[in-house]
């Protein structure tokens, strides 16, 4: 297939899936992103200090970290549709409960169920897009989907913002929230069914490997998907990767593919910690430097809107190129910026030097954006993607989660700057560890 007509039938396929694929995750991104950064404000009005309030608000990333692996079981039983329409109900539940929370602990329950239920939404587009989308335009279509969550991350708060000024009130963004679900559930219950419009495509077509698949995972490289011999549309009532029935238990779907999940699967949560990582530490270098808060906005604000900027560019150097080509500069960029923003704390130009990096992570950050849900649907054994996918997002989340925990205990026992450093090498021993495993589980082919 030609370049050029290989990019017109992705525009076209992306743009039919926009709707049905890409609506939803706008949308339940929109009003989480609009709710995220009052959760502390929120947290405290209920009579929490900084700390608690720090707390309630991890209760969304600890809800996700739960909710993987749950997710990745409902999808395998029920499929992509129907996860995603009880999660929006069960959101509502929460985002009431948000509202009108008579305690902290109970309004810390909500914050845990919307994080439990932003995991079923997440990994059934991610199991979708994995049995949907042909290889050579998979990066792409994932990209675009890590795009429409940076979206809304990133337009939620100037949502958010707006709300605050036109009703004085916090609780405002929530409602948004529940009204952004109520939009949700409606399309994703009354429009077209996406598991239907879209056949998952031939092996042929997909250009994906043929033959035998091992009972277990023995560390050979896995080149996109596992084959399947079953009809075309019907998810079987056997399948090769699990041994069983589709909804055969996650944790035996991690026993099997452990080789995978403990290689690659920790090179992608090394990425995820250096990602988040990001989140935390350039607001607090902002603050040891002493700038206004203004100041910081700015300078953070730049960075995401790089890192926005770049998420499609992501998915064409993927799929042209492969995989580590998007992979290894991301990683390099990210680890060397904290390594060298470590070294300026103390240096007279310090505030310029903050802003510099800055924009260095936001690159690094915009050249990752899908690679993760890319690098997890390439592996992911085709016939039954769901309850693999659960245990890959387990890893990059904790790796998420744990990042902003390592970097408050080193600044707590050296300083803020030894804590980046420590960011930094991460993210390059994690640039070593794509190098090895990347071209091992997922060989470049060209579609």
């Amino acid at each position: 297939m030609s370049d050029h007509a290989d990019s017109a039938t992705a525009r076209d396929v992306l743009w039919r899936f926009g709707p049905m694929v890409y609506g939803p995750t706008v949308l339940f991104a929109l009003g989480e992103g609009a709710v995220i950064p009052l959760i502390p404000v929120i947290a405290a009005q209920l009579g929490a200090d900084v700390a608690t309030a720090a707390l309630v608000a991890s209760a969304l990333v600890v809800g996700q970290l739960c909710g993987n692996i749950p997710a990745g079981w409902a999808v395998a039983r029920i499929g992509e549709r129907l996860t995603m329409a009880i999660a929006g109900v069960v959101s509502l539940a929460g985002v009431v409960g948000m509202a009108l929370a008579p305690s902290l602990g109970v309004f810390a329950l909500a914050v845990f169920l919307i994080g439990f239920c932003a995991a079923a939404f997440g990994l059934a587009r991610h199991s979708f897009m994995t049995t949907r989308v042909p290889l050579s335009f998979r990066a792409r279509a994932l990209s675009l989907l890590g795009g429409t969550f940076r979206l809304g991350m990133f337009i939620g708060p100037f949502i958010a913002a707006g709300l605050l000024a036109v009703f004085g009130d916090e609780h405002a963004t929530i409602w948004f929230f529940g009204g952004c679900l109520v939009a949700t559930v409606l399309l994703v219950v009354f429009g077209p069914d996406p598991e239907k419009q879209f056949l998952e495509p031939s092996d042929e077509d997909d250009t994906e490997a043929q033959g035998a698949v091992a009972a277990e995972d023995t560390g050979e490289p896995v080149t996109g998907s596992i084959p399947l011999r079953a009809s075309r549309g019907k998810r079987p009532a056997t399948t090769p990767s699990t041994g069983s029935d589709p909804g055969t238990g996650v944790l035996r779907t991690m026993w099997r593919h452990r080789r995978v999940l403990s290689t690659l699967g920790l090179a992608a949560a090394s990425l995820s910690a250096v990602r988040s990582a990001r989140q935390v530490v350039l607001p607090l270098w902002g603050v040891s430097l002493g700038l206004d808060a203004q100041t910081i906005a700015l300078v953070v604000g730049i960075s995401g809107a790089i890192d926005f900027a770049l998420f499609y560019a992501s998915g064409q150097v993927m799929d042209r190129f492969g995989r580590l080509w998007a992979a290894l500069p991301a990683m390099v960029l990210m680890g060397a910026g904290f390594v060298a923003l470590a070294f300026t704390h103390d240096l007279p130009q310090a505030a310029m030097w903050f802003a510099m990096f800055a924009a260095v992570l936001g690159v690094g950050n915009g050249l990752s954006s899908g690679i993760l849900l890319t690098l997890g649907a390439d592996v992911a054994p085709r016939s039954d993607p769901a309850a693999f996918l659960g245990s890959w997002r387990t890893l990059t989340d904790a790796g998420g989660a744990i990042a902003p925990l390592l970097v408050s205990a080193i600044a707590a026992v050296a300083s803020l700057s030894v804590a980046t450093g420590v960011m930094g090498a991460v993210g390059l021993v994690g640039a070593l560890a794509f190098v090895r495993w990347v071209p091992r589980y997922v060989p470049r082919t060209r579609p």
